[in-house]
């Protein structure tokens, strides 16, 4: 016996708009990167200039091998993407809007209203 107290034409926009599993799986991935202090720091320090891991690792007090490990983390998760020049790596948030999710999600937690 499952009566929905919805209308059915709110039920149904309910259901449109449910991702679907490949949309979550994507989704889960995406937010598990974003999920730790370290990376979002990282994250945080890219959303002002691209950089290598030495210079990451100066400016954000992170060693270089957790640095390191951090970016391969994002980088699997499409967060960040890396172009050499020469034999320095540099990394960049990606263009899926990562910093506005960023902005968005300070705002969230420190909305006042």
């Amino acid at each position: 016996m499952n009566t929905m107290l919805l209308d059915s034409y709110t039920a149904d926009k309910v259901t449109e708009y449910l991702p679907s599993s490949d949309a979550l799986d994507a989704l889960k991935v995406f937010f598990d990167a974003l999920s730790d202090v370290t990376r979002l720091k990282i994250i945080s320090a890219l959303s002002v200039s691209p950089m290598c891991v030495t210079d990451l690792a100066a400016l954000t007090g992170i060693n270089q091998t957790t640095v390191s490990h951090n970016l391969r983390i994002l980088k699997s998760a499409k967060v960040v993407s890396v172009k050499r020049q020469g034999k320095v790596a540099f990394y960049s948030l990606t263009g899926r809007d990562v910093k506005n999710v960023l902005n968005t999600a300070v705002g969230a937690v420190f909305d006042t209203k």
